[in-house]
């Protein structure tokens, strides 16, 4: 049993789409459709009634202004009882691992019996804006009563001004996008472009053996995508042929001159969306049902944007694991979200730093080193790719399902997330 307070909390299933390119399978559907696919296709293959399921929590990071609660709709496009409450969450990209959290909290209080939670994201379909005197000057336009008022209002609109506006995509408090933060992390903490490239490859191979040898089979649903229906079955992220010389051959992207982070280190744009049922223990004995696991603790850590944004982690992670009362050699699966390759080596060296525990974490010991056979032994984010509200469910699953096929016990869950977040989590399979 875990250290939380309360009710058991067990995940009885889990699922996600393909995760694809920016740009391409999933180019016409929109986030609340990727959502509503493998919503309803996770309540079909759980055998679960659609009545059972009391609250719903869904993510998304790049929010649309037309879809105010996408929780909800999700819910009602699903076919979800209409009684069903639903709310939205975003934690950049630990978003669905805040929607299990969220839902697991009620649950652990007798709040709430059975939730559906997860994470969509369509980076085919970012909103695009209109810059502030544009959209004020359609305002007044608007309240204009004459034809001659409506024209005035736009009479100090320049050029500029009419120019759309995309999401931002660096730090608003820091002014530096993640990849900048990135290449600043890995100099910073010496991880050279060799290991670099090195853990990319590592990535990519063992995802495409994963695929190849049937793994994601079970996890990963099939996509009919309008207008011809053609069925999308595979990530189409990883690298077949993946070579540690193929990636020496790509050039920096933040910093030309004397960076290490580029496009093959870096995880992909990427369209997807992931689910997951979660009840109380004791309500998936009396449906009959068998978990995949169990949630045993949960931590969420802050640090200063303006240090090494990516390494929250190095702090959330001795949370998580003092909560579960473990230490990093009891834990049998690691899965560590890949957004940078500079990132995971980052963490992994803080993690066993006695110099980083005496400086950060108090004088604590270090937490210790990860084995290569414990980590990400399918692949990440890196290879798999990274939508970002979806990733934390897909994780979720993907350890479950590992710990099943292994017959081990405990799995281990980091994300690093925009704005100096860290979050982490520990799952049990008995």
């Amino acid at each position: 049993m875990g250290s939380r307070i309360g009710r058991r909390v067990a995940i009885v299933a889990g699922l996600r789409t393909p995760f694809v390119k920016s740009g391409s399978a999933f180019k016409n559907l929109s986030a609340l459709d990727l959502g509503r696919i493998v919503t309803a296709e996770l309540l079909q293959r759980s055998g679960i009634a659609p009545k059972e399921i009391d609250q719903v929590v869904f993510g998304t990071v790049i929010h649309h202004v037309s879809v105010a609660n996408i929780a909800r709709e999700i819910a009602l496009a699903a076919g979800l009882p209409r009684t069903s409450e639903a709310y939205t969450v975003s934690r950049a990209c630990a978003t669905s691992l805040q929607a299990l959290t969220s839902a697991a909290d009620a649950i652990a209080t007798g709040n709430v019996d059975v939730a559906l939670v997860g994470g969509t994201e369509s980076m085919s379909d970012v909103p695009i804006g209109l810059s502030r005197p544009l959209a004020q000057a359609m305002v007044l336009a608007s309240k204009g009563k004459t034809v001659l008022d409506k024209v005035k209002a736009f009479s100090t609109i320049t050029a500029k001004d009419v120019l759309p506006v995309p999401p931002a995509i660096a730090e608003f408090s820091t002014g530096q996008s993640m990849g900048e933060s990135a290449e600043k992390m890995a100099k910073e903490n010496g991880i050279s472009r060799e290991a670099q490239d090195a853990f990319a490859n590592r990535s990519h191979t063992r995802a495409a053996k994963a695929w190849a040898d049937g793994t994601f089979a079970q996890e990963v649903m099939h996509v009919l995508v309008p207008p011809k229906y053609e069925a999308t079955s595979e990530d189409n992220t990883f690298r077949k042929d993946s070579t540690v010389e193929g990636y020496a051959k790509l050039k920096p992207v933040f910093d030309r001159k004397f960076g290490s982070i580029t496009a093959g280190n870096s995880s992909p744009l990427t369209d997807g969306a992931a689910a997951l049922i979660v009840m109380a223990e004791e309500k998936a004995k009396a449906l009959g049902l068998k978990p995949l696991g169990y949630l045993r603790s949960y931590a969420y850590a802050g640090i200063d944007p303006s240090w090494q944004l990516l390494q929250a982690p190095a702090f959330s992670v001795p949370k998580v694991l003092a909560r579960a009362g473990l230490r990093l050699s009891d834990i049998d699966l690691f899965e560590v979200h890949e957004a940078f390759a500079a990132q995971v080596l980052s963490n992994l060296q803080a993690w066993a730093s006695r110099d980083f525990a005496k400086k950060h974490l108090g004088g604590a010991e270090p937490l210790g080193e990860v084995a290569d056979e414990k980590l990400n032994v399918h692949g990440g984010s890196l290879s798999l790719g990274h939508p970002f509200a979806a990733t934390g469910a897909r994780m979720v699953t993907q350890a479950l399902r590992e710990l099943g096929r292994t017959g081990k016990q405990t799995a281990l869950l980091s994300i690093c997330a925009a704005g100096g977040l860290g979050a982490a989590m520990v799952l049990e399979r008995e």
